[in-house]
């Protein structure tokens, strides 16, 4: 679950001067939120459906609620009063409504309790020991040995540049690039990798979050064992030799016959280890390893072997396999030190260990400082290993990987099958194209919803034709995408683009339930409940009368139940928002019956649409929701953990700064990594035995 605060904009300005004005404490000598507004308030509207003699609805019982500290002790309690009051859910239709000036005071209060309680306790979600993903520990075995190789084939990266376009220095796209994806097959897997060397299960992405999630990375003894047999594998890879490692002549080459043994293996040693472990090695962890190599030599073993099974050891090490911080000395948050933030920063950006400019900052002590700390940022955007960033974030905030299982009827809709292929492969490339263009060129977040340029390959420009009919064949190695101007506003951005329309439909029909709780988890990250288990799905229209309805007629039976009707009222009009996008995609105006589509609706009861473009603008205007659900994913990604309420004060500034700056992508992300929840830990798990 996933806390927010979807802050107005005429009150953000309001509520940063009363988050300042707390560190001097003004604003508590002011105002006190419950007994001069809350209690009362709560009294005159709310208490008759939540508590007012035994009737709680929602689960939500404010009779119970005597003093502000039964109501600041749940604070997500409070995010959930002011999620609903903004959305203005509450109260229900049936209810007298509440007046405009009443709800707005209601909000602010809550914010102002809120805001006071965070900076008083200050304690955040623990970011919970965690072991590399697949993806991780790839870029780690990589970077560590400096290989000129992957270590083993990945799937799960969609996006794969065949023209070598992916220059983040520049700051520019090229207007013409060859790009490959994933259902390409097994051309899309060939590429210099550790003969030898077998991946170990891709770990999934989880419920409303991502594969780097703490409490999602588990490590059963079956997967240790593997682990083990991994790092053997990669160093007695016959491609583990001194043309694919660079770093060979630092750590493997045979030393002089005039050095002193013992020195050379420390000194060897002592900076694999640190970039290895992520902070400088101990002298008694440092020793072990050099003894164990220096006892393998005495025995009679070559340097070379011996040094290899002090890397393979290293590589099997708790150190290495788990992402973790030191356990805190206090209660609350404390900053994290700066070998902390130094991997907090790499893997987020690079998915891998921080280079050897981060240790020595780290070393330093001055990486935490902020003119260093955003000076770093700035060369890791630029770093073309910020491709590893656009590998996995973009495609698991999109939820990209339901297209690769997506096949529509091939009766139906023949054109989407090309040879053995089939145009999903295209299509899943135009978005994570687009995030890749917005983040290069430094462009504003909404132009991922509402772009005025996409990138079209040959197929894909013949789909959205006016014909609305595909041409036959397309490209299956390397396809060439033109950057073109988007005049047509039904197209474009993540939205309204044929890979979400196709993997959100069954194989027969749209699904706009679907559609909903896409655009409500990935746009605005506020992913409804999971469905009754009771409700049976939508039957397939068989006699003539069915068939004669609408999908939106034949899905209203759906919201006659009271439990399912407040998720249908908030998902059913973003997702018959985009009806007029066929199964695969295709733009339509009726049905297969002749009936035509309608798309009408209300977002958030306030911005009525007759149409997709309707509905562009209807998000647009709300671009504050989308900035702040996306500013949520990417915090939740860096972290690796869910968000809590005490994120939420942090979160408002981010997104204050970041629309200061036009909503610019690299703001965003600079933000993120200067935000009090990326530079602070609470008490953390207890860090496991890290002896190797």
């Amino acid at each position: 679950m996933r806390f927010r605060s979807t802050t107005h904009p005429h009150r953000l300005l309001a509520r940063l001067v009363v988050l300042a004005s707390l560190s001097i404490g003004i604003a508590h000598a002011q105002v006190n939120p419950w007994i001069d507004f809350l209690r009362p308030t709560f009294h005159q509207h709310c208490i008759k459906c939540h508590g007012e003699k035994d009737k709680v609805k929602g689960k939500v019982n404010l009779f119970e609620l005597k003093d502000a500290s039964h109501l600041t002790a749940n604070l997500e309690l409070v995010e959930q009063l002011i999620d609903a009051l903004e959305r203005e859910e509450m109260p229900p239709e049936k209810e007298p409504p509440l007046p405009a000036e009443v709800r707005t005071q209601l909000i602010e209060h809550l914010h102002l309790l809120l805001n006071r309680t965070v900076a008083t306790k200050k304690s955040y979600l623990p970011t919970p020991i965690r072991r590399m993903n697949r993806f991780q520990y790839n870029n780690a075995v990589q970077d560590l040995f400096a290989l000129k190789s992957i270590v083993f084939t990945l799937p799960e990266r969609m996006l794969r540049d065949h023209s070598n376009y992916f220059k983040p220095a520049t700051g520019k796209m090229p207007a013409t690039l060859k790009a490959g994806s994933r259902p390409l097959g097994k051309s899309q897997l060939i590429e210099k990798r550790l003969a030898g060397v077998a991946a170990f299960p891709q770990d999934l992405r989880a419920e409303h979050g991502f594969d780097n999630r703490g409490d999602h990375l588990t490590l059963s003894p079956l997967l240790l064992e593997s682990f083990l047999k991994l790092s053997r594998s990669i160093v007695e890879s016959p491609d583990f030799n001194p043309k694919n490692v660079g770093l060979w002549k630092d750590l493997f080459a045979d030393p002089s016959p005039d050095s002193d043994m013992k020195t050379t293996v420390r000194d060897r040693l002592r900076p694999f280890l640190t970039r290895a472990f992520r902070r400088p090695i101990e002298d008694d962890l440092l020793a072990r390893y050099a003894a164990y190599v220096l006892s393998q030599i005495k025995a009679g073993q070559s340097y070379l072997d011996s040094m290899k099974e002090a890397a393979s050891a290293a590589l099997a090490s708790p150190r290495f396999l788990y992402l973790y911080e030191e356990a805190s000395t206090q209660g609350g948050a404390e900053h994290i030190d700066d070998f902390e933030l130094a991997s907090r920063l790499s893997f987020f950006l690079w998915g891998s260990l921080p280079d050897q400019e981060l240790l020595a900052l780290a070393t330093k002590g001055t990486l935490h400082q902020t003119e260093v700390l955003t000076a770093q940022v700035d060369r890791i955007l630029n770093d073309a290993r910020l491709k590893r960033f656009c590998d996995s974030f973009p495609s698991q905030w999109l939820q990209l990987e339901r297209i690769v299982s997506s096949v529509p009827n091939r009766d139906k809709f023949p054109s989407f099958f090309f040879s053995k292929y089939r145009a999903s492969m295209h299509m899943m490339l135009e978005p994570l194209l687009l995030f890749e263009t917005v983040l290069i060129e430094n462009r504003s977040i909404i132009e991922l919803i509402n772009p005025d340029f996409g990138y079209r390959s040959h197929l894909l420009a013949s789909w959205y034709g006016k014909s609305g009919k595909s041409k036959k064949g397309g490209q299956v190695t390397a396809v060439t995408f033109q950057r073109v101007p988007i005049k047509d506003r039904r197209q474009g951005g993540v939205i309204t683009n044929a890979a979400v329309m196709t993997m959100t439909s069954t194989p027969d029909r749209t699904q706009p339930i679907t559609r909903g709780a896409w655009i409500a988890s990935v746009i605005f990250n506020d992913p409804p409940k999971p469905p009754p288990a009771d409700v049976p799905p939508l039957p397939e229209a068989k006699d003539a009368e069915t068939r004669q309805m609408t999908l939106r007629e034949r899905l209203a039976a759906h919201r006659t139940r009271p439990d399912c009707a407040g998720c249908h009222v908030r998902i059913d009009p973003l997702g018959f928002a985009l009806e007029n996008y066929g199964p695969t995609g295709m733009w339509r105006e009726t049905y297969e019956n002749g009936r035509e589509v309608d798309s009408s609706g209300v977002l958030f009861k306030k911005h009525a649409f007759k149409n997709p473009v309707q509905f562009k603008d209807a998000i647009l205007a709300e671009k504050d929701r989308f900035a702040r659900g996306f500013a949520e994913h990417l915090l939740s990604f860096a972290l690796g953990r869910a968000l809590g309420p005490a994120d939420s004060p942090a979160l408002d500034l981010v997104l204050h700064e970041t629309k200061a700056a036009h909503y610019k992508m690299r703001t965003l992300i600079r933000q993120i990594t200067l935000s009090e929840p990326f530079l602070h830990k609470s008490n953390p798990i207890q860090a496991v035995n890290t002896k190797p």
